[in-house]
């Protein structure tokens, strides 16, 4: 559904990506993992054309992203992002509805059946009754609810996180892993999951990438990149890694 081919991406002199090659596939959840400064939300932020390459090129449903318009793109790629803060007064039901615009609406000008979609997204993420309520009065793992409920709102096929549990309880990260899943398994949607919890990751990802210094190190099943040489190098920390006790997954304990 979507493919980033050779990206290479600079902010002036300082090269963040290179060379970084992924796809992402319907049906399947994707986790981006690596240090602090290693490019992954520059990378989430090239694969939905907020960054332009410095080379390279991101493909949607077969299409290059650079001749998709704004809109064209907001049909097809919903974000989750870490910074959610507004810079005006935006009620929460407004800022889920907008996660519709690329239908044709506007605030204000909503159909009936928009409405009832964002409704529903907002109970799907445990916020019946803040449909009112503003967004920045909100705490941070609230906020995070109400991306999300946007996301879901839009009906977008692909799904871009960044960090997307960082500011919740476990009920909601379970919540909010729950959702995705479903987009994706129940509707073919393609997720790309950025996180910093390896065993969150590798309990729910299909395939999984790390990354340091805007370089792809390994890619392909939990199995095959949770390893403790992998851990080593990307982090800089030596772990245990064996099966969890939980499903198919692998089970980190880090060794201090």
């Amino acid at each position: 559904m979507l493919e980033a081919r050779n990206i290479f991406l600079s902010y002036g002199n300082r090269e963040v990506l290179r060379d970084v090659s992924l796809r992402l596939a319907s049906g399947k959840i994707t986790v981006l993992m690596g240090p602090n400064g290693a490019g992954k939300t520059s990378l989430l932020k090239t694969l939905n054309a907020t960054l332009a390459p410095a080379s390279g090129t991101v493909v949607v449903e077969g299409k290059s992203i650079s001749e998709l318009s704004r809109r064209e793109i907001a049909k097809k790629i919903a974000v989750v992002a870490q910074e959610n803060e507004t810079r005006f007064p935006v009620s929460v039901i407004e800022f889920v509805l907008g996660g519709r615009y690329a239908y044709g609406k506007s605030f204000g000008w909503e159909t009936g059946d928009d409405r009832r979609i964002a409704t529903e997204c907002l109970r799907l993420c445990d916020l019946d009754g803040y449909q009112d309520r503003l967004l920045n009065e909100l705490s941070g793992g609230e906020r995070q609810r109400v991306v999300l409920a946007r996301a879901i709102a839009s009906q977008a096929g692909i799904l871009l996180l960044d960090e997307p549990t960082a500011n919740l309880d476990i009920a909601h990260q379970a919540m909010m892993i729950r959702l995705v899943r479903e987009r994706c398994s129940g509707c073919g949607a393609a997720a790309l999951v950025i996180t910093h919890d390896l065993n969150l990751a590798s309990e729910f990802a299909d395939d999984l990438i790390f990354v340091k210094s805007g370089e792809v190190v390994a890619h392909g099943s939990v199995h095959q990149v949770m390893t403790p040489a992998n851990i080593r190098s990307v982090f800089g920390v030596e772990a245990l890694v064996d099966r969890s006790p939980v499903g198919e997954g692998r089970r980190v304990t880090l060794v201090f």
